[in-house]
Parts: C-alpha cells; sequence; structure tokens
C-alpha cells in the first residue's frame, strides 16, 4: 500500500521506506511488542519498549502529571531523542505502537510515525531479522505538552451533549454492549459511537484506505467537521482510532487516556446501556 494516499501520510512509514534508514543516527525505532516476541526477533537496531499495561485510571490533574513524567522518563532511558525520526511499531500496525506514537504527540515530538502493517509487513518485504539486542544511550528529552490530542475525564463531561464533539467507543462490541464488563459498572459515554478499532485495519494489518476509513466513520456520523474523543478501556484502543482519524484529516481529535476503567468505576459520571436502545 502507498501511504502517500493519506491526507496525513507522514504519520506512517512503509518497510520500503524504513530499510534505507536501519542504523542511522536520525532514526530512533522502537519495538512495541511483548519482551518474548522481540527476543525472538526484531528489526535490526530497534529497541523494547512494549507500553502495554502502562494505564492510567485517574486524569485529574496531580494523577496525569505524574503519570506523563514516568512515560517520559522510560522514553528518554530508551534514547529517544527530540531531533530524532521516531518510528513505532508492533506486530502489525497495531494498538501497542499507536499508543507510542500518541504519547509522541502529546509531548510535542513532530517526527514520529507508525510502521504500517508492522513487522509482519517487514518479514513479508524479506527484510533481515535480529536477535542481538542494541543498549540505548538514554538520552534527555524536551517536551512541550500539546494538550489538544489529551481527554480527562472532566473534558469528557464537559463535551457531552455539545453537537460539535462526538465521542467514539473503540472498544468490541460485548464491552460496548455489556456483556463484558470490565469496570464497576458496563455501559458506554452518553451519546458515543461504537466502530471496533480493529475495523481501521485490513486483512494484512495494515491501516485500510484513506477512502475506505473516511467512508467508514462518515456512515457512522463521525465527520471531520467535529471533534472526535476516542475511548477504550485504557487508552490503547483509542490511540489506534486516533491515528486513523489523524490520517485521513481530521483537525480536532483526543484520545481519552483514563477510557473505561475510569468512567466506568467513578459512579458519579453519567452512563447510557446500549443495549437498552436495541
Amino acid at each position: 500500500m502507498n501511504t502517500q494516499k493519506y491526507t496525513r501520510s507522514r504519520l506512517l512509514t512503509t518497510p520500503e521506506e524504513l530499510k534505507d534508514k536501519i542504523g542511522s543516527a536520525g532514526l530512533c525505532l522502537i519495538d512495541t511488542r511483548p519482551a518474548e516476541e522481540f527476543a525472538q526477533g526484531h528489526i535490526p537496531g530497534a529497541v523494547h519498549f512494549d507500553l502495554f499495561g502502562l494505564s492510567l485510571i485517574d486524569t485529574s490533574p496531580a494523577p496525569l502529571k505524574a503519570f506523563m513524567y514516568m512515560i517520559e522518563h522510560i522514553l528518554e532511558l530508551r534514547g529517544v531523542r527530540m531531533e530524532q525520526e521516531v518510528v513505532f511499531y508492533d506486530e502489525v500496525a497495531g494498538m501497542r505502537a499507536a499508543r507510542g506514537l500518541w504519547f509522541m504527540e502529546y509531548f510535542g515530538h513532530e517526527n514520529v510515525r507508525l510502521l504500517d502493517g508492522g513487522i509482519r509487513a517487514w518479514r513479508n518485504a524479506g527484510y533481515p531479522i535480529a536477535r542481538d539486542a542494541v543498549a540505548p544511550k538514554p538520552s534527555q528529552l524536551r517536551t512541550k505538552e500539546n494538550r489538544e490530542v489529551l481527554a480527562t475525564a472532566e473534558d469528557v463531561l464537559q463535551s457531552i451533549g455539545k453537537p460539535s464533539v462526538c465521542f467514539l467507543d473503540t472498544r468490541s462490541e460485548d464491552e460496548y454492549m455489556g456483556r463484558n464488563v470490565r469496570a464497576a459498572r458496563g455501559g458506554a459515554i452518553p451519546g458515543a459511537i461504537h466502530i471496533e478499532w480493529t475495523d481501521n485495519l485490513d486483512a494484512s494489518g495494515k491501516f485500510k484506505s484513506d477512502e475506505e476509513l473516511k467512508a467508514m466513520y462518515g456512515k457512522a456520523g463521525i465527520t471531520s467537521d467535529k471533534e472526535v474523543i476516542s475511548y477504550c478501556q485504557g487508552g490503547y484502543r483509542a490511540a489506534h482510532s486516533y491515528l486513523a482519524l489523524r490520517l485521513i484529516g481530521f483537525p480536532k481529535v483526543r484520545n481519552y487516556l483514563g477510557s473505561w476503567k475510569e468512567w466506568g468505576d467513578r459512579l458519579d459520571l453519567p452512563i447510557e446501556k446500549p443495549w437498552e436502545k436495541k
């Protein structure tokens, strides 16, 4: 697939584009898969950082600040620099890599990409796999907060009922319909539209085309004239749909970092039960 087809093509890279940059001091390549998969084989020069499990379930100011400080510090230990091109990859174009990209956009990095199709696409292209580990040289990030890409529980609460804001529920249908309850309450944020994050991908694990994504979201009523706040259980799948919408040119997209684990556990916040509307 030619990533130039997207409105914001710079957010993706291909194996063909990446192979010529391997070993360059200007590239920081991050493998976000589980450690055992990284050990079995990875793209040469990659460092490992599995973002899965690093969740925040209280997006009030103090916990949010502490959480983002921790993420920034871990990225520094992985050698990430603001002046480098940073590329995240997963097994396919997955949610772990998308969450890494979202973090870097929150920190104000202007040259971050996701490998479309992940290491599967790299292998299928016939490029080499390494098993030796590269010891990263710690860096010092000079980040600048891009608050416009993040939503807190308070942001979501203040946005309910606004016609200019759309909530995108990226969880499974079982979670959305309350058959799989993973918080104190099952349900959805009032007014949310459900499109599971996996619907962003084609059968090969790459992002669907610009035209396909626009048609899918447009049919559901998610249009670029609205601000979109995506959520899931912990901000992983929501980051993937955040990226999909950014790819097709949506100007205002935010990831609700606390997502359903925070919202569903807080009994003071409103919910709806989509299964009661059927």
